[in-house]
């Protein structure tokens, strides 16, 4: 692609617009970060990442109401990033075994150290 002005930086930015993603891949980033975009349900997928629970100990683990969780765990489950099982009566949940889950644990992993440095060192 050409660019009308040429700043003496063209060749730079005409290389940059050949290696840049699709807008319907910018858009499924952008589907991500509002799956992500309220600290329950990230504090929610952190936890899972970490442990398998029922509904009765995460709602208690995130103080919410079991509802208010579920609406949660309806969203994260819905993506992908998390799975359930069933044991009687009971519903497990825990992150998803894929790589898409475990990449977005480790970036909210990285982000919440660099927004925190205080409670890791």
């Amino acid at each position: 692609m050409k660019l009308p002005h040429d700043h003496g930086n063209c060749e730079c930015s005409e290389n940059l617009i050949e290696k840049m993603p699709s807008l319907e891949g910018f858009s499924i980033a952008s589907d991500i970060f509002k799956l992500l975009g309220d600290a329950n349900r990230v504090k929610l997928f952190w936890l899972l990442c970490h442990t398998e629970e029922c509904v009765t100990d995460l709602a208690a683990m995130m103080d919410m109401s079991s509802p208010a969780l579920s609406h949660h765990l309806r969203f994260l489950k819905a993506s992908g990033l998390i799975v359930s099982r069933r044991e009687g009566k009971e519903v497990f949940y825990r992150s998803a075994d894929t790589e898409f889950s475990d990449m977005l644990h480790h970036i909210i992993e990285d982000v919440v150290e660099i927004a925190c440095p205080d409670k890791f060192s």
